[in-house]
């Protein structure tokens, strides 16, 4: 059942694992991203310009990432001269976020079977993209920069179908597979390790004011078309069956299905996120 979670939401705020995790040595990370584009480029000279551009001519993960974003969501509004400097001076000035996108990076290349390098998730994957968009958006946010900040989550919207709030809160190693029409809301918090699926929602419910979305604890594995609505906490490691709707808590390590969700057992893997185990094969409850 729902408690208080407006207290559970301010203390979460405070003390919830956001990027809590072990740092990403970025310079074997990039040396790894390097090498494979340069391999690319050998196997597909048709590649060879692209490959130049977003990673041979850049010297660290934090130019490639900005060169990259930059490459996806110029327009007239803004164009590529204009975007690449903004955020590569974002990028080098908050190297913490260089790092949680490579958090993210690893997350996708260790979870993801169909990912075979580190470097195709910051070439190809539109959930790393629109996560490391967002990760951008939120500390322009951050920085009262406000108008700015929304302009980019609109940006990932339209380009990558991912509309996450720059206000939210989301910690590292991070994946959204598929990413097509991921929502997550203003006062959302998403810990550290969370895999979420296509067309999930962390949204609010009503016209309510102040804290009205979800917090996700470390470890959780949300299915495919799950929608989690209002101030609802889902426990570490628990798991959410594709196309559920949630409405109350989760207590840690339960796996919930249903319209509306309910408990259907304990889940086997103690880290479903990295387990990516989809099924609702369980433990008894």
């Amino acid at each position: 059942m729902k408690g208080d979670h407006t207290a559970t939401k301010n203390a979460s705020t405070e003390n919830s694992l956001l990027c809590a995790q072990g740092k990403p040595r970025l310079d074997e990370v990039w040396l790894a991203i390097r090498q494979e584009a340069i391999q690319v480029m050998g196997n597909e000279h048709r590649l060879a310009t692209l490959m130049k551009d977003i990673f041979i001519s850049r010297k660290s993960l934090a130019c490639s990432v900005a060169a990259r974003l930059s490459r996806k969501l110029a327009r007239e509004d803004m164009t590529r001269d204009e975007l690449l400097p903004l955020l590569q001076e974002i990028l080098i000035e908050h190297p913490e976020l260089v790092e949680s996108m490579a958090s993210d990076l690893i997350a996708i290349n260790e979870r993801d079977p169909a990912c075979h390098s580190l470097m195709q998730p910051l070439l190809y994957y539109k959930g790393f993209m629109a996560i490391a968009t967002y990760r951008l958006g939120h500390q322009m946010w951050k920085n009262d920069r406000h108008d700015l900040a929304y302009y980019f989550q609109s940006l990932a919207s339209e380009v990558f179908g991912v509309d996450i709030h720059p206000a939210a809160r989301l910690g590292c190693g991070i994946f959204l597979d598929h990413a097509t029409s991921v929502v997550i809301g203003e006062t959302s918090i998403v810990e550290d390790n969370v895999s979420i699926l296509h067309e999930v929602t962390l949204g609010g419910t009503g016209k309510t004011s102040g804290n009205r979305h979800p917090i996700v604890r470390s470890g959780v594995m949300i299915g495919a078309g799950s929608k989690i609505l209002g101030p609802v906490e889902i426990g570490k490691g628990a798991k959410i069956g594709a196309g559920s709707v949630v409405l109350d808590d989760v207590a840690p390590h339960k796996t919930v299905a249903g319209v509306p969700a309910i408990v259907v057992g304990t889940s086997p893997s103690e880290n479903p996120a990295e387990a990516m185990d989809q099924s609702l094969s369980c433990s008894g409850i």
